[in-house]
């Protein structure tokens, strides 16, 4: 593996070959491995280990990237080189910030708010040896044991069991030096029977915290649970949403918790900060300090995170800024208006149009939390979904999303799950969905499909929106 020592060196040697005002250098990649296994057999196992160094000159606040994944001297040279001619031709971009030092990225912030970047040594180890260590035949042994439980049921099971160590750091040429390791394991099993199926995923930087076979069972059940499905009409209902499913369909929102968007009017925040947007039983911060989230602990630029309070009590606080954007911010006509404005340690590596995002979604807990099974018994008639799919954008503003549902839809009678339902497609409002949230679980890490991995609850929401019933 690279490490910050042997990352410091290839920086040294582009320096030298640099002749830009200023120079930064990202580093990314590491070791990723994949089993994937589809009609009760592995298929295909991969394996590759690549690192990447870009390098971003600056000259009269003009840049420009060039990237390589070689590091002799001659590539590095050529790649400074094209990184500098990339710049010297492109438009002067007035917003540009000199590169921040290390005094600045690690500084308190100037609005005098007490908060504080995150330090490294507050950040959770992300890197694990035990994840590390997972070789192919560990691999194959998690499959087979998730094959023994789809043969144990006549089922037929395909999914993925992967492992990765990354680094990523960043270098520049006014003394910020950065480095971030971190291992990751997944599994992702589905279960198929001839007229229904189930799923499950996690993911964890430790692997002790997997459990395959845990995953088989629960996907084996659903798959036997919903077989011969039965149908029932679209329209509002009380549904419950395991995890996966809140995680995937709220993270398309969390796009527009960004000063740049706000900017650009294409968030759906504009004009609504301040104002009780969701129930008073949704808190949601941005911490990558939780130890159930993952990554880094600084940015794009190498600027350490905060812990952002994104919503409280329903009431939206504010969102995230790139150190730019953050300026520009407190130029604009919506300065007066979003709330505290600040570099918050989110922005991506510049230069970049998107400006900066929220990562590590963490909602709070409810103080009441019920698990599944007890909104399961509360509930009078409702359906349950262990996860959504094919999920798009209908209305940027009120944030209507439409999908479907997938592996796993219940009908809920009287407080009992009653058998497999035909999936539905859905139109909803995530501001109203949010606003009708009836009971939480305790927040769990989750991954799905459509959005990046969050510390999210099982959710019990009525007046859910589905438009049609489909026909599997």
């Amino acid at each position: 593996m690279l490490n910050q020592d042997q990352a410091g060196d290839v920086f040294d040697r582009i320096r030298e070959h640099s002749t830009a005002d200023e120079v930064e250098v990202l580093f990314s990649g590491g070791r990723f491995a994949l089993t994937r296994f589809a009609n009760n057999a592995i298929h295909q196992n991969v394996a590759e280990e690549n690192y990447v160094v870009s390098v971003r000159s600056v000259f009269d606040g003009k840049t420009a990237r060039a990237t390589t994944n070689k590091f002799d001297d001659d590539s590095l040279r050529q790649v400074v080189q094209t990184s500098e001619g990339l710049a010297k031709v492109q438009q002067r971009d007035q917003d540009l910030l000199p590169m921040p030092d290390a005094q600045e990225a690690d500084a308190a912030d100037a609005a005098g708010t007490g908060e504080v970047p995150i330090p490294p040594q507050a950040s959770p180890s992300r890197h694990f040896e035990r994840t590390a260590a997972i070789t192919p035949e560990m691999r194959a042994d998690a499959v087979r044991k998730i094959v023994d439980v789809a043969e144990k049921h006549q089922l037929t099971t395909a999914g993925i069991c992967s492992s990765a160590e990354s680094v990523e750091g960043i270098f520049n040429s006014r003394g910020l030096s950065r480095w971030h390791r971190q291992t990751s394991a997944e599994v992702s099993v589905t279960m198929l029977a001839s007229d229904s199926s189930g799923w499950q995923k996690a993911n964890s930087p430790d692997v002790a915290n997997l459990d395959p076979v845990t995953l088989a069972k629960i996907a084996a059940k659903k798959a036997i649970d919903s077989a011969h499905p039965g149908e029932i009409p679209a329209g509002k209902c009380t549904v419950i949403l395991e995890p996966a499913a809140v995680l995937d369909v709220v993270g398309f929102m969390f796009w527009d918790y960004s000063g740049m968007a706000i900017l650009d009017q294409r968030s759906f925040l504009t004009g609504r900060i301040g104002e009780k947007l969701f129930g008073e039983n949704i808190t949601i911060w941005d911490d990558v300090t939780h130890p159930l989230q993952s990554g880094s602990s600084f940015d794009g630029e190498g600027v350490r995170r905060k812990k952002i309070e994104l919503v409280e009590n329903g009431i939206v606080k504010r969102v995230v800024y790139a150190r730019s954007t953050a300026e520009r911010m407190k130029r604009s006509e919506y300065r007066d208006k979003v709330g505290l404005i600040e570099a918050t340690g989110h922005g991506f590596p510049v230069p970049n149009e998107i400006g900066e995002m929220p990562l590590n979604i963490v909602f709070a807990p409810p103080n009441r939390p019920r698990s599944v099974e007890q909104m399961i018994a509360s509930t009078e008639r409702g359906i349950l979904i262990t996860r959504f799919w094919y999920i798009r954008e209908v209305d940027p503003y009120e944030k209507i999303v439409t999908g479907m549902t997938r592996d796993g839809t219940f009908l809920i009678d009287n407080g009992r799950v009653r058998g497999g339902l035909r999936n539905f497609r859905f139109n909803e409002s995530l501001i109203q969905m949010l606003s009708n949230v009836e009971a939480m679980s305790v927040p769990v890490r989750s991954c799905g499909e459509e959005s990046f991995d969050m510390v999210v609850p099982a959710m019990k929401v009525r007046d859910f929106n589905f438009t049609e019933v489909t026909k599997f």
